[in-house]
């Protein structure tokens, strides 16, 4: 009777074992990269997810998808919701999946975290959310930019910029490009260095401009060590920078510096004629 008893409590403690020890469907979702960062309102931002467990092949089928609401949306094409047939899949057997994607950032996002959801599901479970924090910061400069002097006779051309964002810019470099309103001698870009917040700077260039619009290219690096340009219209009145009392002073100077010269040049010339002839005669004594 006992022995009977044994037998019957092993066969049932063996059928209980795969149940005891059964694997259930557990999964962890991370974001493990942003670039860039912050994100930039009006970019794009490259966030990639890590999702975790679905190596277990009793999560099946895991849905994984990227909530699209303000400020992040996706491209149309973008894959998404992700598919992901659980169990053993990838190269290195990884018990993970990586999902990266691509989000274009809202222009009007607001600076500092901004929440982002992701929902996934599984054979076993319903909806899962989870929020995460994208940081947004605008490392843009923008600039406003004059045509400040124009000296008609050394053709000399000087440009003010003024950096109207709250950002400090770094090796920033003011280019010409060619066009029918301009024509510039020698270099047509300049590197000014770098301008803080507020600050303006010049660059100046020899050129001779028409009237109306001139293009310039502004490039400079912004505080997340990305190379940016943008695109200003300058414009050119000559009337602003002709007749002035300034011009009108220094024209006179350098009229008086070059009669000086000329009458400097008729006596030298006078005297060189007058010591040759002085020594012929000499040599024919």
């Amino acid at each position: 009777m006992k022995k009977s008893v044994v037998i019957f409590l092993f066969a049932l403690s063996f059928l209980l074992v795969p149940t005891v020890h059964a694997d259930t469907c557990t999964l962890d979702v991370s974001i493990i990269n942003q670039d860039p960062y912050p994100a930039i309102p009006g970019e794009y931002v490259k966030v990639v997810f890590q999702i975790d467990g679905v190596s277990n092949p009793e999560c099946g089928i895991v849905d994984f998808t990227v909530k699209e609401e303000f400020p992040f949306s996706l491209d149309p094409g973008e894959e998404n919701p992700i598919n992901i047939r659980s169990g053993t899949y990838s190269r290195k057997f990884s018990s993970f999946y990586i999902a990266p994607y691509q989000i274009r950032v809202d222009s009007d996002a607001v600076e500092g975290e901004n929440p982002i959801e992701v929902a996934y599901t599984t054979n076993s479970e319903g909806e899962i959310l989870k929020e995460f924090e994208i940081y947004v910061e605008d490392t843009r400069a923008n600039f406003e930019t004059y045509v400040k002097e124009y000296n008609p006779i050394t053709r000399e051309l000087t440009i003010e910029i003024l950096n109207i964002e709250d950002v400090d810019v770094e090796a920033l470099t003011i280019e010409i490009p060619k066009q029918e309103n301009i024509e510039v001698k020698g270099a047509n870009r300049k590197v000014v260095g770098d301008l803080d917040s507020n600050e303006f700077t010049t660059a100046d260039f020899e050129a001779t401009p028409k009237e109306g619009e001139i293009e310039i290219k502004i490039i400079y690096t912004d505080s997340i060590n990305v190379r940016r340009e943008i695109t200003k219209n300058l414009n050119f009145d000559s009337e602003y920078f002709t007749d002035r009392t300034a011009d009108q002073k220094s024209q006179p100077i350098v009229l008086y510096i070059i009669i000086a010269l000329v009458v400097i040049w008729f006596f030298y010339r006078r005297y060189k004629k007058a010591k040759k002839k002085k020594m012929k005669h000499q040599q024919h004594k």
